[in-house]
């Protein structure tokens, strides 16, 4: 027996105020907590309702909060890979 296992693929995204969630292309809506990326529990509201899909959904992209996450990241269990959230390309030494 085969069994065929489709490639994760965002279609909607959505924050509230302690979470992230996304729509998946089979269905599935996954939360995650604000807190396991920085970048976004730090951005305003708006910037995290301006979102765009990166490819046919493999990735999201906040272009006002300089963050990328990839669908399969997400799933893994994957966080914001910064120290503590730092700004990267700030300059600062850990």
């Amino acid at each position: 027996m085969t069994i065929s296992v489709a490639e994760p693929l965002a279609t909607r995204v959505w924050c509230d105020e302690s979470r992230l969630w996304v729509e998946l292309a089979d269905g599935r809506i996954v939360g995650v907590p604000l807190q396991h990326f920085p970048r976004l529990l730090k951005g305003t509201p708006n910037a995290r309702s301006n979102w765009e899909l990166i490819g046919r959904g493999d990735g999201i992209h906040w272009p006002e909060l300089d963050e990328d996450i990839s669908v399969a990241g997400l799933l893994a269990g994957a966080r914001d890979n910064t120290r503590r959230g730092r700004e990267h390309g700030s300059g600062s030494q850990p």
